[in-house]
């Protein structure tokens, strides 16, 4: 007993001296209950939410509050009626006149000689437009202003849904006749959407059965119509596929180039490199180019496959698909760059990068769980997470059919990330090389 004790004293003795230990020992298990307890959270709030109003009535105006109120949606855009059809931009109505006018002589003539045989009106107008600078302000403003539209805000992934209260809601339920209200939904998260669905039919339900009769069991007079775009279907896998592709692609590049400076170092060639006349950041980039060219080929036979074997559709550009494989490849082999250039063993280079990797990926790029239901703190952590933009830009690609402009933010993101990744790497060896 008295050895066992002696033992146990050392060992203590030991590990207070040890303070990395230490640390891991009582700061790891505090760490990740903090990040499962609130990541892990299936409950969807703050969903960013749309209104198209074509009533404009009370009853409209209660049916949105309805929704905001209920604490899981957040107004956030407001659809001019009809812009999705008939006016998309002031600019397309004065184009579509113009055209009218010229593509029609007689239409043009009488328009003409309107004006010319009617100099009062011809006057009252110039008059009004030169003696009314807030009327020519603001038919300005609308013209060049440009009011969102659906396809826009659910493209750049600006909503996660959008109501549409049809004309004549009010007189409808004033009466008792039933009417129906349109919802549509962001199909590229099928959990997410799924999620939504149940909560609007719910709130819709609850503020129908508000103008039913009193005493009656009658269904509710506003009913829901929901619309899923880009997934119909909700299938999961077209869900699920595009962030394995960015979870497979940023593993096996931040491993794969963790390993590379370490292995210099333990055998003993790194000492060769600093000899040779080579900068820091050339050792960098053509460390880099060789993995990038694997990982890039790695990463097309990944998509190719999705596609084959589970049906992953391609509705965007595959040069604007590679641009964003490429950039988030780049970033992911700067990190085990970096990585590599801060271990001294291969063994804790691949703990750090499983760490930096596989983490953050799965749990804070809204891969799995909803960045909108994380605690503040966590989303901002988020940004900073490169996985988190890439698979916005390739569920936009691949699933809607997006441009460039509609996640010019998101490239722009994973191209600071990559340059950031890549300098820190390179200015940690040229100090461990001077």
């Amino acid at each position: 007993m008295t050895k066992m004790l002696a033992v146990a004293r050392k060992e203590f003795r030991q590990i207070v001296r040890d303070r990395r230990t230490l640390l891991t020992l009582l700061f790891v298990p505090v760490f990740f209950l903090l990040l499962y307890g609130y990541a892990l959270n299936f409950d969807i709030r703050h969903v960013r939410l749309a209104v198209e109003d074509r009533d404009h009535t009370p009853a409209s105006r209660s049916l949105v509050a309805a929704f905001v109120n209920s604490g899981y949606f957040d107004l956030v855009a407001s659809v001019e009626a009809g812009s999705e059809r008939t006016r998309p931009t002031y600019v397309g109505r004065v184009g579509k006149y113009v055209g009218r006018v010229l593509s029609d002589p007689p239409m043009w003539g009488e328009f003409v000689g309107r004006v010319l045989s009617d100099p009062p009106t011809w006057g009252e107008f110039v008059g009004r437009v030169l003696s009314d600078p807030p009327m020519w302000g603001e038919f300005v403003g609308r013209v060049l202003s440009d009011p969102p539209t659906i396809t826009r805000l659910m493209d750049r992934n600006e909503v996660r849904a959008v109501l549409v209260i049809p004309e004549g809601l009010s007189r409808a339920v004033r009466t008792g006749k039933p009417a129906t209200v349109q919802v549509l939904l962001n199909g590229d998260n099928a959990n997410t959407a799924t999620t939504v669905m149940g909560y609007v039919t719910t709130i819709v339900r609850s503020e129908g059965a508000r103008y039913a009769p009193a005493g009656t069991m009658a269904r509710p007079l506003v009913s829901v119509e929901p619309r899923v775009w880009y997934n119909p279907e909700l299938r999961s896998t077209l869900f699920l596929v595009p962030g394995l592709i960015a979870y497979i692609a940023m593993l096996t590049a931040v491993v794969s180039t963790a390993m590379s400076i370490v292995r210099e170092k333990e055998r003993g060639t790194i000492e060769q490199v600093r000899m040779a006349p080579l900068g820091a950041a050339a050792f960098v980039v053509g460390k880099t180019v060789p993995y990038f060219v694997i990982s890039l080929m790695s990463a097309i036979g990944v998509i190719a496959a999705s596609m084959t074997l589970f049906g992953m559709p391609m509705h965007g550009s595959w040069w604007l698909l590679l641009t964003a494989v490429s950039l988030f490849l780049v970033g992911a082999l700067g990190l085990g760059l970096m990585v590599s250039s801060i271990a001294e063993t291969q063994q804790v280079a691949f703990q750090i990068a499983l760490l930096v990797s596989f983490l953050p990926t799965l749990m804070l790029s809204g891969f799995i769980f909803p960045i909108s239901s994380m605690p503040r703190f966590l989303q901002i952590v988020t940004y900073a997470v490169p996985a988190r933009y890439f698979l916005i830009a390739l569920r936009g690609i691949m699933l809607k059919g997006g441009g460039a402009d509609a996640f010019a933010v998101h490239l722009g993101a994973l191209v600071v990330f990559a340059v950031a990744v890549l300098g820190l790497a390179s200015a940690r060896l040229h100090r461990q090389w001077s």
